[in-house]
């Protein structure tokens, strides 16, 4: 238990709790800065950093790029690796388990041990892993690399120990599994093929042993020579030549004939008892031409030919389609009998195969599905049924069907939130599935004790928002909303939203969700804004539409040269109370065909429509184009529902509105809400600077994230990897576009007005007189980018110094007044009851703003409480309340009361809007924790208020804004993401930097708890994605099909073993057929094969220490549990341990002298008794 007592004594050291916390109060972890205050607060912190640990949860979706599969037919789970050396195992669902390779080498073959809980992974880099998967996170027992030849095929025979491996070179090695060491048993190419032959056979590309004998290996090499080795006389019993490539090698059942695909298209059917030409070759896809000749098909990589008892065999392949059809996409052919039936996949095929109901290769197989890895799916026929249904996949594998650009993860939601989605959701599930269970059934797993509602929001380039339930580590979609509905279609070339993101106009940028209130607002990267309600009741309605102009406008320059040195300033009396004038910008001013103003990005439905049940939009906010200039984007958003608003901003200012009475309430520069309480002095910067390096300085903060280039969420997945920020591309993207100089545009003041808030249903912010200076030859502005949402480049050194030194200087200083950009953008805001100016007496609504110069505003707001004054009479806003500072651009707020406990927003109980009337039971607004109806007790007297930016976080007490407790939470890097989180019945803040670091940070004291490097920023989707929840939960987009889920909370990291699935459970091996007398007469010695005897060291010898390295793994469960975690381990649990392992030698070495003290005792007493008897006869004694 930490007790933190601050008793603020007032001392003589400069208060940061005047009007402006002064960055240099503390630089200290959590130093405690002296305020002028009677109060003495006393909190219990109960948080030590035992309480953390940081380790993976699971991970959700689609395996990103897969290269292999594999099926363990008694298990019944199944294995796909990955070109990053993932590999994910699929069970029943629940049973979800994700492995790495450390190298991160492409995985390029799956071996299960059938039935023995381990598997067998090739990788890249020539090494062979063996996992354990008798436990709940698998790790590995032993690797093999090797050293001089490049791996290109396995093959583990069922109930063998002995792994056979191909290589380039063409020779066939074996490898004990048990020992993971390698036989000197070597079949070398140049044995297996005949004398004559002059040219090299190619890699290895098949081995099996035959169905009928299993010392006979059948060895398939690239050129088309095929060779079976008998293994006992170490020679080859026949050699098969092709004139085409062999892709793969079928066998049936009996072991007597075998089918074989190749480059051409073509499918060759061999008898082992004529070898010296195939007794079939067909053209599956190939038709012959009106010369006579075939059509030349595309090859077939791989081919399954599986025997039925009670109709004819299957035959399965990939490809072998006819080049001149342009166009089609991949396929999969299943020719059963005479039928022969292709099935189109939306992606190309990475590896099927076929499920049977038997693991013995020498049985009839009957197949009875078909696994197929596409390259961005997987899915399973039934070939139980003659048209080949699929199943429905219980798995999340479709997260990235459109590619996700924003995350949201809400745990401890209200427990009927998940039903409702989930009962509307599943009205629009796709039906025409298989009617039988999931064949892919292995593992158990059970409902943990730990677990409570959990839901995870995506949002995705083509506008789609959905809902999944992430409730005990599982994933399950329970909703899609599709917000292009609320939006007319676009036509090709139509509309300003083709100039403004030319792809993907619908792109979700970020989302506000209330679970309580089920208010559900969406950000799209067209600049717009979609407030949604839920219902249970379909309904007939018109979404209404408020167009907002919020847009910079120019300075006036004194001339054309120092219009070119100064991008960004603002003039002494631009924001003081003075008289506008309107001035009518010039036609042709913006661009080349005239200006385009007033016009929204896309158009909305302006009709009745027609919304089903669930989320019904019922208000579209849009920024409008301004004198030919496109809207900037929007980087900020809340919404409370108990007060009925919803704030924005951009990098140009910020915007309330009142979706009740839908009208704008304030529309105002970052610059003019400042009032007289302006923390700068922004005077007119001196021509000193080139346009570049003034550029550089331009919307410091968060702003530094912002791409130069065009912005745009893109379809195609490369998009969400890769970024375009070198310096070249930015020069050419400027000179192209008139639009994309936004950050040397001229920025001073965007149309600053406040609107009539009585005035119901506005359809847009009534000009009014406003501001116009528009010097000659001005650029326009180009759009702006959040870093929340979007692409992040990472601000370069010189950039941070500069920014650094800004903060430090003093607050008058006329050098610090030059440096200071206006462009300032609004980074987070938050609704709270809280108190906006120092003598309130009791708490209000209030909207905290933060920018990206880490100025935060304190704006108070007057709210009617009554029902029906609220739907008529006008919110007012007050002017700016409390003006407070940090370094770095502000991130998160959070809000706890004087017991150091969170401070919930307040919120309105959710009500059914379209619900049939009750006359008995009015629908009336029910709020909680709304200013007249709480308790003073707890607010009345005040309340902390967490502040933290990209650098700082800082404590301030309200009203009278004293900074307790200040922290640095960096110097050398900055904070990507940051939120005042419930972990352990208490509270922290969380952050996560771009140098990797995951930090809590105890509140209020601000006590560094846990710093971890967990992960380097080296993909920007992982910052764009990132995170944190309560309990102690994060997640990021890990690739741009799959979610991670990490946790920080020492708890949940001891509890995650009985939340996860077991892969293994004890099944009894189905035993073998009975094959009769007469089979087993004739059919050969297979049962009296002993592989032991001929692959051991005793007859095969040894083989070169040079070929292949062992690399033994960790041993025992505690080793294979940190393997698995992939976590740096905790420094401080590590010194804990380190301490205590000395104190435990320490008592060993004192309890060692103690027993050399007490046997020297011992030998004294025993000497001084031999002497004294030593001289007595016996009869003395």
């Amino acid at each position: 238990m930490k007790k933190i007592r601050k008793v603020l004594d007032g001392l003589t050291t400069s208060s940061p709790g005047g009007t402006i916390g002064s960055p240099s109060c503390g630089s200290a972890a959590g130093t405690p800065t002296a305020a002028a205050t009677p109060k003495e607060i006393d909190i219990q912190e109960t948080l030590v950093s035992e309480n953390f640990q940081l380790c993976k949860t699971v991970r959700h979706g689609f395996p990103y790029q897969p290269t292999a599969l594999a099926f363990d037919p008694v298990q019944k789970i199944l294995a796909i690796g990955s070109r990053s050396g993932g590999v994910r195992i699929l069970g029943r669902p629940g049973v979800d388990c994700y492995c790495q390779h450390e190298s991160g080498a492409a995985v390029l073959q799956l071996q299960f041990l059938i039935n023995e809980g381990a598997l067998v992974t090739a990788c890249a880099d020539d090494t062979l892993h063996l996992w354990n998967l008798r436990q709940r996170r698998p790790a590995v027992l032993h690797s093999l690399k090797f050293n001089r030849e490049r791996i290109t095929f396995c093959h583990l025979p069922f109930q063998s120990k002995w792994l056979y491996v191909g290589t380039e070179r063409g020779n066939t090695h074996i490898v004990n599994i048990e020992s993971f060491i390698l036989s000197g048993y070597v079949i070398m190419w140049n044995k297996a093929i005949e004398l004559s032959t002059k040219t090299h056979p190619g890699p290895v590309v098949h081995l099996s042993d035959s169905p009928k004998d299993e010392g006979k290996l059948l060895i398939g090499f690239e050129s088309g020579t095929i060779v079976q080795w008998d293994l006992r006389g170490k020679k080859a019993d026949f050699r098969m030549h092709y004139d085409e490539a062999i892709h793969s090698v079928g066998w049936h059942h009996e072991g007597k004939q075998f089918m074989c695909s190749h480059s051409d298209g073509s499918l060759t059917m061999w008898n082992l008892r004529n070898t010296t030409r195939p007794f079939q070759v067909t053209f599956p896809h190939g038709k012959v031409q009106k010369d006579g000749r075939k059509e030349s098909c595309k090859p077939i990589l791989k081919v399954e030919y599986k025997t039925s008892r009670n109709s004819e065999p299957f035959i399965i392949f990939s490809g072998g389609l006819s080049y001149d059809k342009a166009g089609r996409r991949p396929t999969l052919t299943i020719m059963h009998g005479k039928a022969i039936t292709v099935l189109e996949m939306d992606y190309p095929i990475v590896e099927f195969m076929a499920l049977c109901e038997t693991p013995y290769n020498n049985e009839v197989q009957e197949p009875y599905a078909v696994v197929v890895l596409l390259e961005k799916d997987l899915i399973v026929v039934d070939l139980t049924q003659s048209n080949f249904p699929v199943f429905e996949n219980p798995y999340p594998m479709d997260i990235h069907e459109s590619p996700v650009t924003c995350t949201a993860y809400f745990a401890e939601c209200p427990p009927d939130i998940i039903p409702i989605l989930y009962s509307i959701g599943a009205k629009h599930k796709k039906t025409g599935y298989s009617q039988k269970e999931w064949p892919i059934s292995g593992g158990t797993w059970t409902l943990g004790s730990h677990t409570y509602p959990e839901i995870i929001i995506t949002g995705h380039a083509d506008g789609s928002i959905k809902f999944w339930d992430a409730s005990a580590i599982t994933l399950q979609m329970l909703y899609k909303l599709k917000t292009s509905k609320v939006f007319e279609k676009l036509k090709p070339g139509e509309g300003r939203a083709a100039e403004l993101v030319e792809e993907d106009p619908f792109a979700i940028q970020m989302v506000s969700w209330c679970p309580q209130s089920r208010i559900f607002c969406v950000v799209g990267i067209s600049a717009h804004i979609i407030l949604y309600r839920f219902s249970k009741y379909d309904a007939n309605t018109q979404i209404v539409s408020l167009e907002v102009r919020l847009q910079c406008e120019s300075e006036d320059v004194i001339s054309p040269s120092e219009n070119e040195n100064n991008p960004c300033f603002s003039e002494p009396g631009s924001h003081s109370p003075q008289p506008h004038h309107q001035h009518p910008a010039s036609p042709g001013a913006g661009t080349p065909e005239g200006v385009k103003d007033s016009i929204p990005c896309i158009k909305v439905k302006d009709r009745m429509v027609r919304v089903p049940p669930g989320y019904q939009a019922e208000l579209v906010i849009q920024l409008l184009w301004v004198d030919g200039e496109p809207p900037q984007q929007i980087t900020s958003l809340d919404i409370n529902s108990a007060y009925g608003l919803l704030a924005f901003g951009n990098c140009n200012g910020l915007a309330v509105v009142d979706y009740l009475q839908k009208t704008i309430l304030l529309c105002m520069s970052t610059l003019d809400l400042y009032g007289a309480a302006d923390p700068y002095q922004r005077l007119t910067r001196s021509p000193r600077r080139n346009r570049q390096s003034t550029s550089e300085f331009c919307m410091r903060g968060l702003s530094n994230f912002y791409s130069d280039s065009k912005k745009r969420i893109r379809t195609s997945y490369q998009s969400l990897t890769e970024l375009s920020d070198n310096q070249q591309s930015i020069d050419m993207e400027r000179s192209k576009s008139p639009t994309s100089d936004h950050v040397n545009g001229h920025c001073t003041s965007p149309t600053s007005q406040l609107c009539s808030a009585g005035k119901p249903r506005v359809p847009m912010v009534p000009e009014g007189p406003r501001l116009t200076r528009r010097g000659p030859g001005r650029p326009p502005f180009r759009k702006a980018q959040s870093a929340a949402c979007m692409e992040i480049s990472l601000p370069v050194s010189h950039t941070e110094e500069s920014r650094e030194n800004s903060f430090s200087r003093s607050r008058s200083s006329s050098v610090s007044s030059i440096d200071r950009d206006t462009k300032e953008a609004i980074t987070t805001l938050q609704f709270a009851e809280s108190y906006g100016r120092k003598n309130d007496p009791v708490p209000t609504p209030c909207l905290w703003v933060g920018t990206s110069l880490g100025v935060v505003l304190v704006i108070p707001m007057s709210i009617p409480t009554d029902q029906e004054e609220r739907m008529e009479e006008p919110v007012t806003i007050g002017p700016s309340g409390a003006v407070l500072m940090l370094k770095g651009s502000v991130l998160r707020f959070g809000f706890l009361d004087l017991m150091g406990a969170l401070i919930q927003s307040p919120y309105e109980v959710w009500r059914d809007l379209n619900a049939p009337e009750n006359p008995d039971r009015p629908r009336k607004r029910k709020l909680v924790n709304f200013s007249p109806s709480s308790s003073q007790d707890t607010c009345g007297e005040g309340h902390l208020a967490v502040v933290c930016s990209e650098r700082q976080a800082k404590v301030f007490l309200m009203p009278s804004q004293s900074c307790l407790f200040v922290h640095n939470i960096t110097e050398s890097s900055f904070v990507l993401r940051a939120d005042v989180v419930s972990v352990c019945n208490s509270v922290c803040l969380a952050c996560f930097c771009a140098n990797g670091h995951i930090m809590t940070i105890s509140l209020p004291s601000l006590r560094p708890m846990m710093d971890i490097n967990y992960l380097p920023l080296t993909d920007m989707r992982i910052a764009r994605t990132f995170c944190f929840t309560n309990g102690g939960q994060a997640l990021y987009l890990s690739s741009p099909t799959e979610i991670q889920r990490i946790t920080y909370s020492q708890e949940m990291c001891d509890n995650l073993q009985e939340m996860l699935g077991e892969l293994f459970t004890p099944i009894e091996t189905p035993e073998a057929q009975n094959r009769g007398f007469l089979k087993g007469f004739f059919g050969g010695n297979a049962n009296t094969f002993d592989r032991e005897e001929l692959f051991g060291e005793a007859s095969a010898g040894k083989a070169s220490r040079s070929l292949a390295q062992h690399i033994p793994g960790q041993a025992g469960m505690e080793g294979m549990k940190v393997a698995a975690s992939g976590v740096v381990g905790d420094l401080a649990r590590a010194r804990i341990a380190l301490d205590e392992r000395g104190q435990r030698l320490g008592e060993l070495e004192d309890r060692t002298a103690l027993m050399m003290t007490s046997a020297e005792t011992f030998s004294k007493h025993a000497h001084e008794l031999m002497l004294k008897c030593k001289d007595k006869k016996w009869y003395q004694f």
